[in-house]
């Protein structure tokens, strides 16, 4: 009679474990792969066990995909589709975040490096490292190595050009607080400043209208504006790497540890392969680099 009971308490203890893994929630069950040091439970967060990201709005691809959504327009960062969101989906998980316990926040492009409290734990949207926006907050390790491109009209003069040194005689826009500001000044025309608009979408209308000959973006926001908002445009060309490879990095509060355990996260998807697929797959192109 004894070990008959023995061997039910047996039973039901096991069927009880089994019964709790199954009725496991998402969060916890991501937590338990976690890198070690980094559980979601030891970060310093804005809100304990959610993940705030950040990111610029609209949300435009190949870096955001899926239907637009409020508050975004353009595209939706919580569907996991675009590069940028799904490398910080991935960067999540490896810390042991559910996607039920990722929040996205809009953040005005040039307020995600300025000084002063951050409304995210870290915040994504093309943001390339400088050694000034160090000074105000913190940046991770590289998530993406990135070069500057030129889009033109078909038909226009610009769009012949084969050479950096051939883009002098043109005039250009880039969107304000971006780095193709700085290559252009430093780089094709030297002592002559390009023309600055606030958004992507003022200098992509500026495009549109004839106002420049040529814009300066990063190469992979090519294809969304080559391919739907400037359809009669085309790559000019990307422009080569000058002062040293350009890459992007996630935002921090400065001073955030958190950037630490990112830093591991974002290491870990580089070793197996899933930032390198996930380049493959949603930042494919390959125009001619101008000489």
């Amino acid at each position: 009679m004894k070990k008959a009971l023995l061997g039910f308490a047996l039973t039901a203890l096991v069927l009880a474990a089994a019964a709790s893994a199954r009725t496991l929630s998402p969060a916890a069950s991501a937590a338990s792969a976690a890198i070690p040091g980094c559980a979601p439970s030891s970060l310093n967060l804005l809100t304990p066990g959610k993940l705030t990201i950040g990111t610029d709005n609209p949300a435009f691809p190949p870096w955001w995909g899926g239907a637009a959504k409020k508050p975004f327009k353009i595209s939706n960062p919580y569907s996991g589709k675009g590069y940028e969101s799904a490398v910080a989906y991935a960067i999540a998980k490896k810390l042991g975040f559910a996607r039920s316990a990722v929040t996205w926040t809009p953040v005005p492009f040039v307020n995600s490096y300025a000084p002063g409290k951050k409304p995210f734990d870290f915040y994504l949207a093309q943001v390339s490292y400088k050694p000034i926006r160090a000074k105000a907050v913190t940046f991770s390790s590289s998530y993406y190595e990135v070069n500057q491109a030129v889009v033109g009209i078909k038909g226009k003069p610009i769009t012949k050009v084969k050479t950096v040194a051939g883009l002098k005689p043109f005039s250009f826009g880039v969107t304000l607080g971006t780095t193709s500001y700085d290559y252009v000044v430093r780089y094709i025309k030297p002592g002559t400043k390009p023309k600055v608009y606030s958004t992507v979408n003022d200098a992509v209308t500026a495009l549109k209208n004839g106002q420049i000959d040529g814009l300066v973006t990063d190469y992979p926001s090519t294809g969304y504006i080559t391919g739907v908002q400037v359809p009669n445009s085309i790559v000019v060309g990307r422009l080569p790497t000058r002062g040293g490879q350009e890459h992007f990095g996630l935002v921090f509060q400065k001073g955030n540890q958190l950037v630490t355990c990112v830093d591991k996260a974002i290491a870990a998807i580089k070793k197996d392969g899933t930032l390198k697929r996930l380049e493959s797959r949603w930042l494919a192109g390959n125009a001619p680099v101008l000489k």
